[in-house]
C-alpha cells in the first residue's frame, strides 16, 4: 500500500511540474528559470506545511514523498546553475542561487509555522 501511495503522488507531482513548466516557459522570454524556482519554492512550502502539521502514514508518503519528490527538482536546479556557470553568467548564477535558497528556506519555515499553528 505504501508503494502505491507514493506512485500515485509521484504521478500527480510529475504532471503538475510539467504543466507549470510548460505554462511558465510559454509566457516568459528570459533565461531565468522561473518555472523551476516556482516549483521548488512552492514545494518547500508544502513540505514544510506537511511536516509542521505532523501528517504521517499514507498521506505523508503520497504527498511528501510521492508528490513533492516528483514535483520539486533538485537535479534540474543544479543543471541550470551549471549552465549559467559554463556561460560565465555570474549575475544569473548568483541571483538564481540566492533566490532559490533564501526563498526556499523562507517558504519551508512559513509552511511549517502554518502547519504547526493551524492544523495540529
Amino acid at each position: 500500500m505504501s508503494a502505491l501511495a507514493i506512485a500515485i503522488g509521484a504521478f500527480f507531482g510529475a504532471i503538475s511540474r510539467f504543466a507549470i513548466n510548460t505554462f511558465v516557459k510559454a509566457r516568459t522570454k528570459t533565461e531565468f528559470p522561473f518555472a523551476t524556482l516556482f516549483v521548488n519554492v512552492t514545494g518547500s512550502f508544502a513540505l514544510g506545511f506537511l511536516a509542521g502539521s505532523e501528517q504521517g502514514g499514507l498521506l505523508m508518503l503520497a504527498l511528501g514523498t510521492g508528490f513533492m519528490g516528483s514535483f520539486t527538482t533538485f537535479s534540474t536546479f543544479k543543471l541550470e546553475n551549471l549552465q549559467f556557470y559554463q556561460k560565465r553568467d555570474e549575475r544569473l548564477l548568483i541571483g538564481y542561487l540566492a533566490a532559490s535558497y533564501s526563498l526556499g528556506i523562507l517558504a519551508a519555515v512559513l509552511g511549517m509555522w502554518l502547519g504547526v499553528h493551524y492544523i495540529r
